[in-house]
């Protein structure tokens, strides 16, 4: 067993956690960074229109995405499997297949979205205003679709072949050199909306080079062999289970985006479906933290939960729940506080900005509690119960959330459909809350209580210990602890 190995067994899981998740979250944040700067460029650039013709693009992208993680994911996966089992060989195969399947599903998807692009983008909400700015924007995008599921598919097998680092600072040079030339093609050549998806497909084109000229080399444990190209039934059949999980995510998330745009649209017009593609964007680059954390715990808790160290897993647990908590909280208080400058960023427009303003605030109103939500779905993966994290991701989208979409709006106009989102996470948190209890009480303890009950009292022993010595006007409940603790001793 190798040192690196080991430590997840041993090593103080605080320390283990930052080790792990800090890489993981920026690369995160920049893949979000990666969404905003376009969305800011253009919203500037081009217009408030031009905001709400992206956001119609939004669940074509998701569809999209839905095919790449299909294929990344799976192999990505089964390439890790291969190389834990030895099996150097079959882990070539299912790399190249990964490549081929990446190319065919990437060239088919471009050819039959181009033929029906505006049928589909008026089905997604475009109206006569935003579909000159959607297809504009998502026919350069779509022309570089083989590119992008090279670029994302190959990201997942550097992290599966040993290259963390190298996956993050691929992403990492992908959203400098969309930063760099965003004003370039959209200001300094005049390109409008379709400068920013140009920029976008050389940005990830760049990263790709690399990434081709990585798995290039025979050194690496996966590479590039004229043999391993051919499409083998055992190998395709491996990848598509695996990457079945991620690729209905993504598909209900298609559903999802694509009901709230026609949801702003008829209930707020153009302008509300560019309100809610801001305010998507800034929420989700909290969200993309907290996913950074849920990958840092991964390893760890499905390490130690193999090998039945369950206070170790209920350490990680506790402590990215914490975390988790932490920046969701933060997101809440910045969004509740300063949502006009936040959203005056992206836009000029006043119109456009107070309908964000208002939606930014009914959609943050649970946020210190989707990071409990987050971390528990991704527990649940993590300790091999697949099967309990997809039925938390599709009942919080297709149970809680669409009927909330086709009722609410329906009484409330279009503060509904902001009041959706809000109230899908609360049933989606509850429901979170009753899968983990029971499973925690699964796991054997020494204690008195169960573990999940301890955790409101380790927050009040860190806020009055460490927090409240520093706010003297709390110290009187720090020595009233410390007394009640002398008397018990």
């Amino acid at each position: 067993m190798s040192d690196r190995t080991r430590e997840l067994g041993t090593k103080p899981i605080g320390s283990l956690l930052m080790q792990y998740a800090v890489p993981a979250i920026i690369a995160m944040t920049a893949s979000s960074l990666y969404n905003m700067v376009d969305s800011v460029f253009i919203g500037r650039g081009v217009g408030a229109m031009a905001i709400s013709g992206l956001a119609i693009t939004f669940p074509l992208m998701n569809l999209s995405a839905a095919f790449g993680a299909m294929v990344g994911v799976g192999a990505s996966t089964m390439i890790s499997v291969r190389l834990g089992q030895k099996n150097n060989e079959e882990a070539q195969h299912f790399f190249g297949n990964c490549i081929t399947l990446n190319v065919l599903i990437g060239l088919l998807f471009m050819g039959v979205v181009l033929l029906l692009l505006d049928p589909i983008l008026v089905f997604f909400g475009a109206s006569v205003q935003t579909l000159p700015y959607a297809r504009e924007y998502m026919e350069w995008i779509l022309y570089g679709n083989v590119f992008t599921h090279l670029y994302f598919g190959l990201n997942a097998v550097l992290r599966s072949a040993g290259h963390p680092r190298t996956a993050m600072s691929a992403t990492i040079l992908t959203v400098l050199l969309n930063t760099a030339l965003d004003p370039l093609f959209i200001y300094t050549f005049g390109l409008g909306i379709k400068g920013a998806a140009i920029a976008t497909v050389i940005s990830q084109c760049a990263s790709l080079v690399w990434q081709l000229w990585i798995f290039s080399r025979p050194t690496e444990v996966v590479y590039f062999r004229r043999d391993t190209w051919q499409l083998r039934a055992n190998i395709v059949g491996g990848i598509l289970s695996i990457g079945l999980s991620p690729f209905l995510m993504n598909a209900c998330s298609c559903l999802v985006v694509l009901l709230i745009n026609r949801g702003m649209v008829e209930y707020g017009g153009d302008l509300a479906v560019g309100a809610y593609g801001i305010v998507n964007r800034v929420l989700f680059f909290f969200a993309m933290i907290v996913m950074g954390l849920n990958q840092g715990m991964q390893p760890i808790a499905g390490y130690n939960y193999g090998a039945e160290l369950h206070s170790r897993v209920r350490e990680v647990l506790y402590k990215t729940i914490f975390y988790a908590t932490i920046v969701m909280t933060t997101g809440f208080v910045l969004c509740e506080m300063f949502p006009s400058a936040i959203l005056g960023l992206f836009t000029t427009d006043n119109t456009l900005l107070a309908m964000g303003v208002r939606g930014m605030r009914i959609d943050v109103a649970l946020f210190p509690i989707i990071g409990f939500q987050m971390v528990t779905g991704n527990f649940f993966q993590s300790i091999g119960q697949a099967g309990k994290s997809i039925y938390m991701s599709l009942t919080r989208q297709l149970i809680f959330l669409v009927p909330c979409l086709v009722i609410l709006p329906q009484f409330y106009g279009l503060d509904g459909v902001w009041v959706s989102l809000p109230v899908s996470d609360l049933l989606a948190s509850i429901n979170a809350a009753v899968l983990l209890w029971f499973q925690i009480k699964k796991f054997p303890t020494a204690d008195t209580k169960p573990a999940l009950l301890r955790l409101p009292h380790r927050i009040h022993y860190f806020a009055v210990n460490r927090v409240a010595p520093y706010i003297p006007l709390f110290s009187i409940f720090q020595h009233e602890d410390n007394e009640k603790d002398r008397s018990a001793e």
